[in-house]
């Protein structure tokens, strides 16, 4: 329902030492909401290595934070077939719990139910910065949330269908409204705008 603005600084900004990404209600454009998405596209990108970072998530039904990543090159195919990470995904009428999925060819909500995905309930999610991560290796994925690893998702080998994550990826901070997932349960309209911190994010290479 949002309308990604461009360098808005009504809805992408820093301060006090945090990046804010703040949704608003303020028919933008066309748009009965304005939000912020910023990535490293063409910036930085990264094959393997821990990308994580702090954050204190937005509440609210309708909210819809999210901290992933997509390969560089998007032209290489379509979605979901070069692949997915959802390092973390929240949505405001779930306050408290946290999911990680991988999307790929093989297995996503597109042709099947079964999703390489798993949750994490963290309370005060929405109260206070909490640590989310990924530890990315040639054969697996460990993901974590305030250093508790909630999820293993391994290569078995079957080629790019199963694992295409072979390849550099660059990372992506946004705040949705609604949406298929976020709006699933509603959109509360009187709690705007909602914002997005983040303290860090912080890519450590494989040893």
């Amino acid at each position: 329902m949002q309308n990604y603005t461009d360098q808005r600084p009504e809805n992408v900004g820093v301060q006090q030492g945090n990046l804010i990404i703040k949704a608003r209600k303020d028919d933008f454009n066309g748009y009965d909401y304005s939000s912020g998405r910023i990535n490293t596209q063409g910036l930085a990108r990264w094959k393997y290595g821990r990308i994580e970072a702090r954050i204190k998530l937005p509440s609210g039904r309708g909210t819809w934070p999210a901290f992933w990543m997509l390969p560089d090159d998007l032209q290489t195919g379509q979605w979901p077939d070069y692949g997915e990470i959802d390092i973390m995904e929240h949505v405001g009428y779930d306050p408290n719990i946290m999911v990680s999925t991988l999307h790929t060819k093989d297995v996503n909500h597109t042709v099947n139910v079964k999703q390489n995905r798993a949750n994490i309930k963290v309370d005060g999610a929405v109260d206070s910065f909490h640590i989310y991560a990924v530890e990315w290796f040639p054969d697996h994925m460990d993901f974590y949330t305030d250093g508790n690893k909630f999820y293993t998702f391994t290569n078995t080998g079957k080629g790019a269908g199963s694992w295409p994550f072979d390849k550099p990826f660059h990372i992506i901070l946004n705040l949705a409204v609604g949406g298929v997932w976020g709006g699933k349960k509603g959109v509360d309209e009187s709690i705007w705008p909602r914002q997005m911190l983040v303290d860090y994010v912080r890519v450590y290479n494989p040893k």
